[in-house]
């Protein structure tokens, strides 16, 4: 998942898509979020490639363990994870908003075809 499918930088390109067919809708809480996250100016980025969302359901709830040991701020988190484990062996592609300031970071999880939005979390990054 090095290389990027497409990075947008028009607003009214992403929104477009994403409300296409209601792809960034209330999937979980995050997603009014994302929007927001968008409209103000953030970047969008959609990573090459699939991965199985077991070993997402897996990378996500160690991630979720995490941040609540360390006190990190997330959003619908741990309904992501719910949602990524019920998908079983689905594949699943991987997408991120970062707000113009890059105090937030909203994972996107799109069916293999990118034709849906399945869910969405949001974690406010530290700084270091």
């Amino acid at each position: 998942m090095d290389a990027e499918v497409f990075v947008h930088s028009s607003v009214a390109a992403v929104l477009s898509q994403l409300n296409s067919a209601g792809m960034l809708g209330d999937q979980t809480t995050a997603c009014e979020a994302a929007r927001a996250a968008l409209l103000g100016g953030g970047d969008f980025v959609v990573w090459d490639g699939s991965v199985p969302s077991q070993q997402l359901a897996g990378i996500y709830a160690a991630r979720l363990r995490r941040a609540r040991k360390r006190g990190t701020e997330t959003l619908a988190l741990p309904s992501t994870v719910d949602i990524l484990t019920r998908l079983e062996a689905t594949q699943v592609r991987i997408g991120c908003i970062f707000s113009s300031d890059r105090t937030w970071a909203f994972m996107l999880f799109f069916a293999d075809d990118a034709s849906a939005v399945l869910a969405c979390t949001g974690v406010r990054r530290v700084e270091r």
